[in-house]
């Protein structure tokens, strides 16, 4: 099957580069739009039939959407209008998220300014004007070959029919006039469905995006997360009964969610039932009453239920005067409504001139104030004009065409332009950012979720009023203004409170996402088959601290130029336009959000100036099928190609000017000689888009070591952070740890699992031991070992050779032929699922009870149950063919489609001997604290017991150069054909049936088994858009309170901006300190000694270190036997510098102002070999 979607995959690629059939579809797109078509007047509506799912290219996201969400979208037709920088992203994450069919529709003409944040337009589109919806078609179209894109260019204004909408099951608006907007939307309000309707706008700093999915819109699942599994240790018979979680793990569940119970032993009633739950506390909850039920005796498992529940949207006339907005940044919460006033007096401003406002006119500034104050009266909510907000609405120029040579006659330039009053223009990162909030919207929905709130609309309308009569009257009546301020006070201090609560449990969430981003293991994944939505009924999102911080320019700063720069200089000035095409920028990772940061650096200019500026990219993995889901860069002609050297030549396309260096090696110590400090100190920023924990520390201590700033952000499924880290200002990524990952207790894996996650683990550690643990030891063994004959001599003579014992036990069985690795398969089968259970039983059976009394098998413990093989079983089977192919692979041996057929396989099973089951005297290891021992003690027995094998092994001439190689393999997850998964989906549920655990399909296994991130490209272009606002101002050098983290999770929704972290001085003592970002240099000379370094420390610094260590290695530590004698030694000698090195860091610490204290801690201090170097 996946061999079929394979060959029809690259067959669609090949139709899909073909260029007459994209000039067809452009040439006919108009009829189809609107029904003209000669053989098909209509878009098929939402069709029924189940559509085959792509795993090979969709298996990340379908992690993330499950399936039903993932044949929904196969199936819908969407119509997108404006094919600007946010109307091109929106197309792009909808092609390839894989929906069935998207038309694009626009009417302008490319234009210069286009190509910075348009990423498909070339300059040849702009010479020739072409429409920019005909010149990006291809460009989109080739993002995924099942996607069918069309476009257009017919007029859509107020005398369109829109008809043709109903054809449709989404439609999106961007760069649509609102007048426009509201009457396409009560069109699609009124079809039965109702079409499900999305408009987004992007005026330069500022965004909005408003969401619409009918009356009554009904959520399969409001969080998207996995349903939670608790194990019960205690159920009180009470009114209501009291559940108490097993070692008081915390359940993580909220007052209302329904459980539903199974595996209680005693209080068996509840059994099947399910149950709406109160919480008493982190470790326990309340159910119904318990009291007519039996005794509690043991076990138990509450597993939580997703109950569907349904939302109610307005229409966008209702939502403009009465917006139910979501609060990104809770320092700002009134700005969204103060920017939803501002922007409609932009659409407003629009409808009466015609025009957008113009380039520092000061009577479009005030005509718009006058606007926004009368529109003030029309909301519900009666807000403030902020008239700063109001006047950043200044525009672009691509919306105007305004440039130095054409401006119009009202135009007045103040005499003082700041940059307060020139917030204008474009940035495309803010498309970035807001796009991917429309991708689930297609068929999926939203979660309009408001922030918790006590106050009443009562109170807030009393506010109000008391505000707005105090603001008359403060400046002359002392009385009302301080009973004002009374109000303000009881209002603040109620939303003091709720939030507080809030901020706390979302430190919660970042803090579990950060531990899941930072590594390849899930905790949190997103079920199958369910459907999650994101969304308010509206949402803003802005970039102010990008330009609030830049100190005062002039007019001409930004003014357009007539190039691709245009709308970012209007936002930004030219001056910070030339500094970030002067930026050195060193990118780690090109996978998704590399792609998506390189297409960034494009739009912006990064690297473009001819005298400085480079962006270095480096990554050292091969491009997979899977990858073409998220990484754009990527072309199906791309499979197995270098990523970096890829995506650079895909970023050249975008923009030309781009200067960037391309690499394929991993950044970690073994580099250091490419990526040394002198490397470090060219680059202006470090940007990470790596996805394990291990590397970004590594990256971090370089990038601290050089001083130099870091981004780094990270994805998992809608999850998705942003961390922001500049010398001198912040913390640092490895300045907070992050808590251990759980691990699975050894004897949980090898003895007594409870949870399918431990069944796939140990079906994972068997494969690594069986086929690529065992297969290299043994070949490094020979590789040491030139022949059989040297080896027994040596054991003959009683050397002890390492890992000899394990080598000539594979050796002595070692299959030489097809049957005998079905026959071994076999053998396993046994051995696994049979004797093991038996085994188990035989030293603990079923009555066994503890010290306390207790029965020894009890929750979590399950007794096991043998398995008896049986070759009809499709389970059995699967595990016996595919651990004999592995078999087959490992030890060189061909085998055919006949060898595997069911035939052939049961001629062989029939020959074959199974000894029986004989008790073993091997104790069971219980302690769930005992790790895995690292080897196994061999005894003189099994020493002598090896000499006789390989004797044996010698006389029958089957210790031969070939029989002395076996074949390692390496686990992969994505190549559906080599075995792996299905080996180990087979080896787990075997394992799981043995233990009476619900057993797991193929796909989950693979996720689990393969450690998949689940990603989607929405919440990656999400991210990588913030970091690109972040990199404005790091270029800009903005002061600390600019820089904001980001924390977001698309599916519930949550947007949280936070300040970062303020670096932490530590005091050593007498005024002495130091930060994470200070490091002490030394210079000696060759005969400088560790006496030297010391006393050298304590003149320059003031302060004498007591200890000295080298990494891990202690140089000096006083107590230490020897140490002493050390300080007469050259540094030189305790060192031991490579001849290329120049300097070492060493760690150094004080002896503490009281005796018996820890020692102080101080920073890192540089030792230079001599004095000409630094």
């Amino acid at each position: 099957m996946e061999r079929e979607l394979d060959e029809r995959f690259l067959h669609m690629c090949d139709q899909l580069f073909d260029l007459d059939r994209v000039t067809y579809i452009t040439n006919f797109n108009q009829k189809i739009l609107f029904g003209f078509f000669s053989t098909n007047t209509h878009l098929p509506m939402m069709s029924t039939e189940s559509v085959e799912i792509d795993d090979a290219l969709y298996s990340r996201q379908r992690y993330v959407l499950g399936d039903t969400a993932m044949q929904k979208m196969a199936k819908s037709h969407i119509f997108l209008s404006g094919m600007g920088g946010l109307g091109l992203e929106i197309a792009k994450n909808l092609v390839l998220a894989g929906i069935k069919a998207l038309t694009i529709h626009d009417v302008e003409k490319c234009q210069a300014w286009d190509l910075g944040t348009n990423f498909f337009l070339c300059e040849d589109d702009v010479v020739n004007m072409r429409n920019r919806a005909e010149a990006v078609l291809q460009h989109i179209a080739e993002l995924n070959p099942y996607v069918h894109v069309t476009s257009s260019s017919l007029p859509l204004n107020e005398t369109t029919d829109l008809s043709f909408l109903d054809k449709y099951q989404c439609v999106v608006l961007t760069e649509i006039r609102l007048p426009l907007q509201k009457k396409i939307n009560e069109f699609c309000r009124s079809q039965c469905p109702p079409i499900k309707f999305i408009s987004a706008d992007i005026h330069g700093i500022w965004s909005r995006l408003f969401c619409d999915f009918g009356d009554e819109f009904e959520v399969l699942d409001t969080t998207g997360e996995e349903p939670k599994e608790i194990f019960i240790s205690n159920i009180t018979q009470a009114n209501p009964g009291i559940v108490t979680c097993l070692e008081n793990r915390p359940h993580k569940l909220e007052t209302g969610q329904f459980l539903t119970f199974r595996e209680i032993n005693g209080m068996t009633g509840l059994n099947g039932s399910t149950q709406q739950i109160t919480v008493v506390s982190p470790f326990s909850f309340s159910i119904g009453d318990t009291t007519g039920l039996e005794p509690y005796l043991h076990g138990g498992i509450a597993v939580q239920v997703k109950t569907p529940k349904t939302f109610y949207f307005e229409s966008l006339e209702k939502q403009i005067k009465h917006p139910k907005c979501l609060i990104a940044d809770f320092s700002k919460p009134e700005a969204p409504i103060e920017i939803h006033t501002a922007m409609l007096a932009l659409d407003q401003f629009q409808e009466n001139y015609g025009r957008k406002t113009n380039i520092g006119c000061k009577n479009d500034e005030k005509e718009l104030l006058k606007l926004a104050t009368s529109i003030r009266e029309t909301l519900e909510e009666k807000p403030d004009v902020n008239a700063d907000v109001v006047r950043w609405q200044i525009l672009d120029p691509s919306k105007t065409g305004l440039s130095a040579r054409t401006r119009p006659p009202d135009w007045t330039p103040s005499s003082d332009l700041t940059a307060e009053e020139l917030k204008y223009g474009d940035i495309h990162k803010i498309g970035a950012m807001i796009a991917p909030l429309h991708f689930l919207e297609v068929k999926l929905g939203k979660r309009p979720q408001p922030v918790k709130s006590g106050l009443d609309e009562e109170w807030r309308r009393k506010r109000r009023q008391e505000k707005n009569k105090v603001d008359a009257v403060r400046c002359r009546n002392k009385k009302e203004w301080m009973e004002f301020l009374q109000w303000e006070s009881e209002w603040l201090e109620l939303m003091n409170a709720e939030l507080k609560t809030q901020m706390e449990e979302l430190k919660q969430e970042q803090q579990q996402l950060i531990l899941m981003l930072n590594r390849h293991r899930p905790i949190c994944i997103i079920r199958t088959n369910i459907i999650f939505f994101i969304f308010y009924f509206k949402l803003y999102i802005e970039a102010a601290d990008i330009v609030e911080f830049l100190s005062k320019l002039e007019r001409e700063e930004f003014l357009p130029r007539g190039d691709r720069y245009d709308a970012l200089r209007a936002c930004i000035g030219d001056t910070l336009c030339q500094k970030l095409q002067n930026l050195n920028i060193f990118l780690v990772g090109c996978g998704a959000i590399g792609c998506e940061m390189l297409k960034n650096f494009a739009l912006l200019g990064v690297g473009t100036s001819k005298e400085k500026g480079m962006v270095t990219i480096t990554d050292p993995d091969l491009i997979e099928k899977s990858n073409l889901n998220r990484q754009f860069l990527f072309r199906p002609h791309h499979i197995q190609k270098p990523k970096s050297y890829t995506a650079a030549d895909a970023t050249l396309k975008i923009n030309p000017q781009v200067k960037i260096d391309a690499h394929l090696n991993k950044v970690c110590p073994a580099t250091e000689a490419i990526y040394s400090d002198e490397f470090y100190n060219k680059q202006d920023i470090i940007i990470t888009a790596l996805d394990n924990v291990e590397a970004r520390r590594y990256v971090d201590s370089r990038s601290v070591a050089n001083l130099r700033p870091l981004l780094d952000s990270g994805t998992m499924g809608t999850k998705g952070h942003t961390e922001v880290i500049v010398p001198h200002l912040t913390e640092s990524y490895s300045s907070h740890r992050d808590p251990p990952e759980e691990e699975i207790p050894f004897c949980t894996l090898k003895s007594f699992p409870a949870a399918i996650e431990h069944t796939i683990q140990w079906a994972r550690d068997k494969f690594e031991s069986s086929f690529s643990h065992k297969p290299s030891l043994f070949n490094k063994f020979w590789q040491t070992y030139s022949s059989a004959e040297e080896v027994l001599q040596k054991l003959q003579t009683g050397h002890s050779l390492e890992g000899s014992f394990q080598v000539i036990k594979l050796l002595s069985r070692r299959p030489r032929n097809w049957s005998q690795c079905v026959e071994l398969a076999r053998l396993k089968f046994e051995k696994y699922f049979n004797h093991k259970a038996l085994q188990l039983l035989h030293c603990f059976p079923l009555d066994t009870r503890l010290k306390d009394g207790s029965l020894f098998w009890q929750s979590p413990k399950r007794p096991p149950c043998p398995i008896k093989f049986d070759f009809n079983e499709p389970l059995h089977f699967s595990f016996l063919l595919n651990a004999a192919k592995l078999y087959a692979t490992i030890y060189c041996i061909p085998f055919t489609e006949e060898d595997i057929s069911a035939g052939a396989l049961l001629n062989i099973l029939s020959e074959v001997k199974i000894q029986e089951f004989k008790p073993s005297s091997k104790v069971v290891q219980t302690d769930e604290t005992a790790r895995k021992p690292d080897q196994i003690p061999i005894s003189s027995e099994d020493e002598r017991n090896a000499i006789f094998q390989l004797e044996k092994i010698m006389s029958s001439n089957e210790a031969t150069t070939s029989d002395l190689q076996m074949a390692v393999l390496s686990f992969e997850k994505d190549d559906d054909r080599n075995g792996h998964i299905d080996f180990i989906t087979a080896a787990s549920n075997l394992r799981a049936k043995m233990y009476s655990i619900e057993p797991a399909d193929r796909f989950k296994t693979k996720r689990i088994a393969g450690k998949i991130i689940p990603a989607i490209a929405t919440t990656t272009a999400a991210v990588s858009g913030l970091v690109a606002l972040e990199m404005i101002k790091v270029a800009a050098g903005c002061p600390f309170e600019a820089y904001k983290n980001c924390f977001l999770n698309l599916a519930i929704p949550i947007i949280v901006f936070t300040e970062t972290s303020e670096v932490r001085k530590t005091e050593i003592r007498n005024g002495i300190s130091f930060t994470i970002w200070d490091r002490w240099t030394i210079h000696g000379k060759e005969d400088f000694t560790l006496l030297d370094f010391i006393n050298a420390v304590k003149e320059k610094y003031g302060i004498e270190p007591t200890m000295v260590v080298q990494g891990v290695k202690m140089l000096y530590v006083p107590i230490m036997p020897g140490h002493a004698k050390r300080l007469k030694l050259t540094m030189h000698k305790l060192v031991k510098p490579t001849t290329e090195k120049k300097y070492v860091d060493l760690t150094v610490s004080f002896a503490p102002d009281t005796d018996g204290d820890e020692d102080l801690p101080g920073p890192p201090v540089r030792y230079y070999f001599s004095h000409d170097t630094d």
